[in-house]
């Protein structure tokens, strides 16, 4: 699953619980536990995919350790992954659009 092209919304926004529970097939309880579970693999793999790429910029600032520079492109990537929603924002939005069933 691609996380960083996803439509899930970037604010806080309210979901109704019933849908919700429709969706999940489980009661409101069990549902949440279920996608706390599901946003903990998608922020691993979300952090782990930002310092697989951060450590390319790592092993460039090794060769020069007497030059101390900003690194724009390293910036934008850190700005990019900072514009993302929350991952319990994302695991929601995947339930809901029925790209995971529970």
């Amino acid at each position: 699953m691609n996380f960083l092209n996803t439509n899930a919304p970037i604010n806080t926004e309210t979901i109704d619980r019933i849908e919700l529970e429709k969706k999940s097939g489980k009661n409101i309880y069990e549902s949440i536990c279920i996608l706390e579970k599901i946003s903990q693999i998608i922020s691993n793999h979300l952090k782990k995919d930002l310092n697989n790429k951060l450590e390319e910029f790592n092993i460039i600032n090794k060769n020069n350790l007497e030059e101390i520079f900003e690194n724009k492109e390293q910036i934008e990537l850190s700005k990019s992954y900072e514009k993302l929603p929350k991952v319990t924002s994302i695991s929601i939005q995947y339930l809901l659009n029925e790209k995971i069933k529970i």
